[in-house]
């Protein structure tokens, strides 16, 4: 009775887990993939890791990561995309980098930021340094919608494991 009573609290703590993981997908203050996976890894742990084993945490753990690299890359692209100049895709990256730094308003604001201040800094006019921010601000929205992507990738990969065994 009390194992099963701590199944139970395992099983909700990984559901609590797994719902902010998914919300910070799309909120930039909350780690979305890593608390995703530790949802997921609580999950497994619930059943002594039977069913969803170390490998397939392994494959989901570098899921995680490529939803890094897809967040740093998105700003980059979308601001080559709409003409920047290697100026410009430098100034997105680090303004992304940047923006971290400074919770929502900075993670919105700093690729679009960094592209028109690289660009004004390579003498480009303000349009076509206004022209880079937005392809950066656009590059972080398809990068938002790839990393949601990944996150239920993640979750579809767990299931299909844990439903109907190693792949």
């Amino acid at each position: 009775m009390e194992a099963e009573a701590a199944t139970w609290a395992l099983f909700a703590l990984s559901a609590v887990l797994v719902a902010v993981g998914l919300a910070g997908m799309m909120l930039p203050v909350i780690p979305g993939a890593p608390v995703l996976l530790a949802g997921l890894v609580v999950a497994a742990w619930a059943e002594d890791f039977v069913y969803v084993g170390y490998g397939t945490l392994a494959v989901l753990g570098l899921l995680v990561l490529l939803t890094y690299a897809v967040d740093f890359a998105a700003g980059v692209f979308g601001a080559r995309r709409f003409g920047a100049t290697r100026r410009g895709m430098v100034g997105a990256a680090l303004g992304a980098l940047v923006g971290l730094f400074f919770g929502i308003p900075g993670v919105l604001l700093g690729p679009f930021a960094g592209a028109v201040l690289g660009e004004l800094s390579g003498q480009r006019g303000l349009d076509e340094a206004g022209r880079a921010g937005m392809g950066a601000s656009f590059g972080l929205i398809l990068g938002a919608a790839a990393k949601l992507a990944l996150a239920f990738s993640m979750l579809g990969l767990f299931a299909a494991v844990r439903l109907l065994g190693a792949l």
